[in-house]
């Protein structure tokens, strides 16, 4: 067992740590970023700062020691406007109440790229070996673009394949969502994209009677289809390259199915924003 480290190199880790932390949370305009403190980092600062040489894994024990654990950062908007985020949610909670009372139906709408090629994220394999997953080399244009859509009311989601996100093609998507409830009041809240803001879709969506509602700038975390994003992405593209565009929409499609059989679990999984964490809104520094 690695022998621990003596309190002065312990502390002096826990003060480059939160020194790191607390820079990247607000950064200083002009100043160098502060280096991302990986444990090898970690053991060459200490050999160089006290002459001590240790392992990695000393290092990261010590770092336990004083309650510091390794862990995917989560983007601070820090050119989101504080006053619109507050104004928004307070319009949210009304819009979410109609929806559950049935009043209306209430509809989040984002699209995404998803390219034929195999996503690289992490699975099982042996240890001591390499991690390999087959792929035909797809070109960068061997993609289709999805419209995605979380059906609030019924817990269901929607996953359109189209060739690109345009004008033209949102306004097909307004007439397929207008489609599938003929006679219900439909609110839309989506993202200030152009063909979004474009007069010719706008007035498709007048002629619908479906009321966009634009979410405020920079603003992911009030988007739930963004985890629609990260799942599919988990569960259709990891590890498996499609070599048409055709088994990649048939994927998709049956990946929407399977979704689709448990709105509970899409519910929890597309959660909804309604209220602000002060203590995140806190950290977001100044334009």
């Amino acid at each position: 067992m690695a022998a621990p480290l003596c309190r002065e190199i312990e502390a002096g880790l826990g003060e480059v740590v939160r020194s790191a932390q607390q820079a990247a949370a607000a950064p200083l305009a002009g100043a160098d970023p502060a280096p991302r403190w990986t444990l090898r980092r970690l053991a060459g600062w200490v050999e160089e700062t006290f002459g001590r040489r240790c392992c990695r894994e000393t290092i990261r024990r010590a770092l336990h020691r004083l309650k510091l654990s390794w862990k995917k950062a989560r983007k601070l908007l820090g050119r989101a406007d504080p006053q619109r985020r507050e104004a928004f949610l307070a319009q949210v909670q009304d819009l979410l109440a109609g929806a559950q009372h049935d009043r209306h139906r209430l509809v989040y709408l984002d699209a995404a790229h998803i390219h034929q090629d195999a996503g690289l994220g992490y699975g099982w394999s042996a240890r001591g070996q390499r991690f390999g997953v087959g792929s035909h080399s797809p070109r960068l244009a061997d993609k289709l673009s999805f419209y995605g859509l979380y059906l609030y009311n019924q817990g269901e989601v929607r996953l359109w394949p189209y060739a690109r996100a345009n004008g033209e093609n949102t306004i097909d998507v307004l007439h397929r969502l207008r489609a599938e409830w003929p006679n219900q009041p439909l609110i839309l809240l989506w993202d200030g994209a152009p063909y979004h803001r474009a007069k010719a879709v706008r007035e498709a969506a007048a002629a619908l009677q479906i009321e966009p509602v634009p979410l405020p700038s920079y603003r992911p975390d009030f988007m739930p289809v963004e985890a629609l994003w990260h799942w599919l992405r988990e569960d259709v593209t990891h590890h498996h390259c499609h070599r048409t565009a055709e088994d990649l929409s048939r994927r998709v499609a049956a990946f929407e199915a399977r979704l689709n059989q448990d709105p509970c679990v899409v519910a929890d999984r597309l959660s909804v924003k309604e209220r602000l964490n002060p203590e995140e809104e806190k950290l977001r520094f100044p334009r």
